[in-house]
């Protein structure tokens, strides 16, 4: 179909400022800058070499390499055991520094969007979130999902005000069979929402039956994209209920899917002849212009620095012969949240400190807002270390404050805080704390947004 035109760029605009319309990210929008490499792309191509398995000829089809990844293994690998290869491999590209597509980091700045899908696994989308500065909360929809870690859109949300709520509709990375890695888990997912399991975020699927979809490059089969549709309507396709839907996606003009929608969703424009990237690019454009008064430039939220407290606002407690590089990551992700270098305690000596600095430590604790424990293996297994005086003192800060003061980041690769002998981790496991994850020091994507709402938290109080 042709493009969008002037008029319908007007409504879509004007329906999203209503907070009417939410977007459905999917694979084509998470490419490299020069619009051929991605995340999955590397991740299907490591899976396949770990496993000593020659990449086909002509390569794997973009946008579906890990599907296709895992079915060049099956015969050979239990796809059981691929799960946890493929979060692994995410994560270590993730630490290497893989770039957010900038499609994302564009949709994550529309503050008009406070209701977000994805379709993939990864955290990218949650990371230009963390970009943006918008804090945000994780719904993560699997049907294996443990009982204790199901959620879904809170009672009391306004769509006006508050976090972005993002659906991970097929599931998040995970080391277990948490998350789709190829078409027959999406029908798994699918069936879930369809059955209205008891891991279905019901509330998230009515508030999108009341609002318009965006779906734009998900390269979805034919059958899940119908499934989409269908499933966020009240009623049948072919009935107008006054929503309108979008579908970008470089189909072909004689694709039966198209023709589908021609007959039994009137209310579904298909834009087939615009790349996924560029419209974004375009609609964050005129997103832009529309809130920015003519011959002004737009000045992000973001770049004008607030009155910085007099005490600091995060204190990083880590063990010194153990975990220094990984404190570190800690600190460099605070300085990415704008959290100015004076506004930290981050003491970077490698030794134990002396008697004479000992007692400014403890002062510093007891007059910081927040403090990050930085939680380790290797740490907890000391016997003896004056970082668990540091983690005493915090607690005993605890019955005085109503506000949430301590955040232990657990460092390793698992994050089972449970399993920690160290006496001050259990008082804190026993007292419901909630542990964060920061892998080798790199905050988590739920950690990011975590700290991002204490960072703003704390700028409200001055």
């Amino acid at each position: 179909m042709a493009e969008m035109k002037e008029a319908a760029w007007t409504q879509l605009l004007a329906l999203m400022e209503r907070g009417d319309v939410v977007p459905v990210v999917g694979a084509r929008l998470l490419v490299d800058a020069d619009g051929k490499g991605s995340l999955q792309a590397r991740v299907a191509e490591r899976l396949l070499i770990d496993h000593e398995v020659e990449l086909p000829e002509g390569g794997l089809t973009p946008f579906r390499e890990v599907n296709e990844a895992v079915a060049l293994l099956k015969g050979t690998v239990d796809a059981q055991d691929l799960y946890f290869p493929i979060f692994q491999a995410m994560v270590d590209l993730l630490k290497q520094g893989v770039q957010i597509p900038k499609p994302l980091q564009q949709l994550a700045q529309i503050s008009d969007f406070r209701l977000m899908i994805t379709v993939m696994p990864d955290d990218l989308l949650a990371r230009a979130l963390v970009q943006a500065r918008r804090p945000f909360a994780e719904i993560v929809h699997s049907p294996k999902l443990p009982t204790d870690q199901v959620a879904d859109l809170p009672p009391d949300w306004d769509p006006r005000q508050g976090d972005v709520q993002l659906l991970y509709l097929f599931g998040k990375a995970a080391p277990g069979p948490l998350f789709a890695i190829h078409d027959e888990d999406m029908l798994e997912h699918a069936h879930n929402i369809i059955a209205g399991g008891s891991h279905t975020p019901k509330a998230f699927l009515g508030a999108l039956q009341d609002r318009s979809l965006l779906l734009i490059g998900c390269n979805f089969p034919d059958w899940l994209s119908r499934f989409m549709l269908r499933a966020t309507r009240k009623g049948r396709l072919a009935v107008r209920e006054g929503r309108r839907g979008w579908l970008v996606e470089p189909l072909a003009h004689e694709d039966p899917f198209i023709g589908f929608l021609s007959k039994y969703s009137p209310e579904t424009s298909v834009l087939s002849s615009t790349e996924p990237a560029q419209f974004v690019d375009e609609l964050h454009r005129r997103w832009l212009a529309r809130r920015t008064p003519e011959g002004s430039a737009a000045v992000p939220a973001a770049a004008v620095e607030p009155p910085l407290p007099e005490t600091a606002m995060f204190f990083i407690s880590y063990s010194r012969t153990t975990d220094l590089p990984q404190a570190q990551r800690v600190f460099e992700a605070l300085r990415g949240l704008g959290v100015g270098e004076h506004e930290i305690w981050f003491d970077r000596k490698t030794l134990e400190p002396g008697d004479n600095f000992k007692q400014r430590i403890l002062d510093g604790i007891r007059g910081c807002r927040y403090f990050l424990p930085v939680i380790s293996r290797g740490a907890t297994q000391r016997e003896e270390a004056f970082v668990f005086q540091e983690w005493e003192t915090a607690t005993d800060r605890l019955p005085r404050l109503s506000r949430r003061f301590v955040l232990p980041l657990v460092v390793d690769a698992e994050m089972q805080p449970e399993s920690y002998r160290q006496l001050s981790v259990q008082n804190w496991v026993q007292r419901d704390i909630n542990f964060a994850h920061a892998p080798e020091g790199a905050p988590d994507a739920h950690t990011l947004s975590t700290l991002t709402r204490l960072v703003q938290q704390a700028r409200d109080a001055d």
